[in-house]
């Protein structure tokens, strides 16, 4: 594979040496922006291969509860898009973790595509997911993406048809997302076992590299889940949760992140089984 975007770089060297990527997603403002740039500091620092920031949205029809609340906190906050470049500006250089902005569509069209993915781009970002974006209309982000040097990553759902599967893989510009489960996010009891089935699946139709998310709830899980054919696990909820303690200060809920960071890092090191 040549010409990679660093996303797909790190998750292609980390696949090269049997690893599988962690890519810890929080909310950007929440609880609120000095603890933001803290928490991506401490992610940073403490094993995240990649890190999802996502742009706080009211109608978040994808997300959970938890990071759903998040989103209104930080939206009550006066957080958006203009304060996440700022974030971006000020972390950009001093991280190791590459940073993908996680947003709805409609904000982007708002802000309009163009200005959007330079605006990200020039701040430091280096990847891009938009959980509602509709298929078919991907050509034109996808070429702005491109000129940005900017990765778009493009979603497959459990219950996508193979005809629908073999449609995203000939669309995506890199790597894939891989949903767990249907419905939101969230932190879950168990993992669909059937994806390891599907993550084969896509697998054996493409070279690209395969991230999968939603769901994965802690050190277990996600051990189990780095054992499949895929390239990167993102949990979302999960790390979000840890932050809502409102009984901590800022400083152990920093830390406390860090600490669970490092968990899972460590749980997911062993050599996978692809």
């Amino acid at each position: 594979m040549i010409n990679m975007n660093i996303i797909s770089q790190i998750l292609y060297n980390k696949s090269k040496k049997g690893k599988c990527a962690l890519i810890p997603f929080i909310t950007a403002g929440y609880p609120n922006l000095d603890i933001t740039i803290k928490a991506l500091y401490i992610l940073d620092n403490q094993g995240a291969d990649i890190i999802e920031l996502g742009i706080p949205y009211a109608d978040a029809l994808a997300d959970g509860p938890i990071i759903q609340n998040s989103s209104k906190v930080a939206l009550k906050q006066g957080i958006y898009i203009d304060q996440i470049l700022e974030i971006l500006k000020q972390v950009n250089l001093k991280l190791k973790s590459p940073i993908v902005i996680f947003s709805y569509y409609n904000p982007i069209l708002v802000r309009g595509l163009d200005k959007f993915v330079m605006e990200i781009a020039f701040s430091g970002a280096k990847g891009l997911i938009i959980p509602d974006l509709p298929l078919e209309e991907t050509d034109y982000l996808i070429s702005i993406c491109r000129y940005y040097n900017l990765e778009l990553i493009l979603f497959i759902s459990p219950t996508s048809s193979y005809e629908r599967i073999s449609f995203i893989l000939s669309k995506s510009p890199g790597c894939l997302y891989l949903v767990s489960n249907t419905g939101v996010t969230g932190m879950r009891n168990s993992i669909n076992n059937k994806l390891n089935d599907l993550s084969d699946y896509i697998k054996s139709k493409t070279d690209k590299l395969l991230m999968l998310g939603f769901g994965i709830s802690n050190t277990e899980q996600a051990a189990e889940v780095s054992q499949w054919n895929i390239d990167g696990i993102v949990m979302g909820s999960a790390f979000v949760n840890i932050l809502s303690n409102q009984d901590l200060n800022n400083v152990d809920l920093i830390n406390n992140l860090g600490y669970f960071c490092k968990d899972i890092k460590m749980s997911i090191s062993c050599t996978n089984n692809i």
